[in-house]
């Protein structure tokens, strides 16, 4: 008899598709593409869009940017930098496309949404102290793409003690 098929990847893909998903998590801010995710998890792009959308609810490349728009909110809520440096930390190359997205997935404006989070009084910290601890570079002082955060494993201060040395 044969095994009944269900629509939804296997467990031996399922460790692929995670790999890729886990690395769409730690390297969100560079650049990635279906085709570098799908050589990630070791199959073709189109096996892997397929299998990825089955397993997770969604494209790969929506993912990432469900992540990106995730991690903007956080910056939005807890840093003090502009929207425009917000978005190059995250990965957007285009302010347009970043305002966009984070219109139709968060419901308003990053600037109306960073304002109505700054209303609540919350401490934000201060974009220079990012700088300088190398947890954000925008691409306009060494050049690089602001992907200090996923690669280097750092967060921003919650108010907890540091766990990034001096």
């Amino acid at each position: 008899m044969g095994a009944k098929r269900t629509g939804l990847p296997g467990q031996d893909l399922l460790v692929h598709l995670r790999r890729a998903r886990d690395h769409i998590d730690r390297h969100y801010a560079g650049p990635l593409d279906l085709a570098g995710l799908a050589s990630v998890a070791g199959i073709s792009k189109y096996h892997f869009a397929r299998c990825f959308e089955a397993a997770y609810g969604e494209t790969p490349i929506r993912y990432l940017t469900r992540r990106r728009i995730e991690r903007a909110q956080d910056l939005l809520r807890s840093a003090n930098l502009t929207v425009t440096e917000v978005c190059t930390a995250v990965g957007f190359a285009s302010l347009g496309s970043f305002s966009s997205r984070f219109r139709e997935l968060v419901g308003e404006s990053p600037t109306g949404y960073r304002a109505r989070w700054a209303a609540r009084g919350g401490a934000h910290v201060p974009g220079c102290w990012l700088f300088m601890r190398g947890v954000l570079d925008p691409g306009g002082t060494t050049g690089a793409r602001p992907a200090a955060i996923a690669q280097s494993g750092r967060s921003l201060p919650t108010g907890r003690p540091s766990t990034v040395d001096a």
